[in-house]
């Protein structure tokens, strides 16, 4: 045997560059992708999503006996073409749902990050609240409020946030607790930093990434609540094509066989909730440095 093949056959060979095991989600990030083009561009649709004609009632979708190019996917019990209301109640679904979650998401973890460093009695009183707060079925405290305050954009975006800030303040808290008693914060204390700086230049950047993850994880439970308050009559207000109102009207011509009015904005509402939860899901892997060397 020659000098090579032994050094060949002794010396271990070079690891082949590991598959990530964690690849990214394309098929979600397309889906989430054309809602947010369909909803940024969703003046320039040609069909008015309100325009109703009571001489269409109920047409089916095009590829359907009696349907037409006209409404690709048919009409609903006034006419009103369900194509270009799906396409407009997409940009009330993101819009409300990210604005909620960012609303949420600033507010839980301001106040997670001060009771978490703070602690004491501040810290004791806060979770106490939030406790109590979580305590309660967060959708029947939204349709509570939200038949209080009345239908419209802004009180649907406040409600939802109101009721979702806990999730982000339990969790930031609980990571606060641990940075608090880190090298870097307590030099900091040491170096003579006050403690809205520690909380903001020391804190706040090592608790984003968390903040973030829960951010797209509830991104789809506020798009379902949303469309639960608007199927409900109390979240954004008729006409408005909101999905969870299309579910509401489409549920007079089920039983009928007018099956399109239902099906296509429930669909729309599962991709979106899916796409949403398996994007959070691999940014929670991506930002947690023990799951992404599995």
């Amino acid at each position: 045997m020659s000098t090579a093949s032994v050094t060949a056959a002794v010396e271990p060979q070079a690891p082949a560059r590991r598959r990530s095991a964690h690849p990214v989600p394309v098929f979600p990030i397309a889906i989430l992708g054309i809602f947010a083009l369909a909803a940024i561009f969703a003046q320039f649709f040609p069909i008015d999503p309100q325009a109703a004609d009571l001489a269409a009632r109920y047409r089916p979708p095009a590829w359907l006996e009696g349907g037409t190019l006209e409404h690709l996917l048919g009409t609903d019990h006034m006419g009103r073409d369900v194509l270009a209301r799906l396409v407009y109640g997409g940009r009330i679904s993101l819009t409300v749902g990210l604005a909620a979650v960012a609303v949420a998401g600033v507010l839980g973890t301001l106040i997670g990050i001060v009771a978490g460093y703070l602690g004491g009695i501040f810290d004791q009183v806060i979770m106490r609240i939030i406790d109590a707060w979580m305590a309660l079925p967060s959708i029947t405290i939204a349709i509570f409020l939200a038949a209080i305050v009345g239908p419209s954009y802004v009180n649907i975006i406040l409600i939802l946030a109101g009721v979702y800030w806990t999730r982000y303040a339990r969790v930031v808290r609980g990571e606060v607790l641990s940075l608090r008693e880190r090298d870097f914060v307590k030099l900091a204390v040491v170096a003579g930093c006050s403690p809205p700086s520690i909380m903001l230049r020391h804190i706040l950047p090592n608790v984003a990434n968390t903040a973030v993850v829960i951010a797209t994880l509830m991104l789809g439970v506020v798009v379902v609540a949303e469309a639960s308050l608007s199927f409900l009559g109390v979240g954004v207000p008729p006409p408005e094509p909101a999905w969870g109102q299309m579910l509401s009207d489409g549920k007079r011509g089920l039983t009928s066989g007018y099956w399109w009015v239902t099906v296509f904005p429930g669909l729309c509402i599962v991709l979106l909730v899916l796409s949403a939860n398996l994007i959070g899901d691999w940014f929670r892997v991506r930002f947690d440095p023990q799951l992404r060397q599995l």
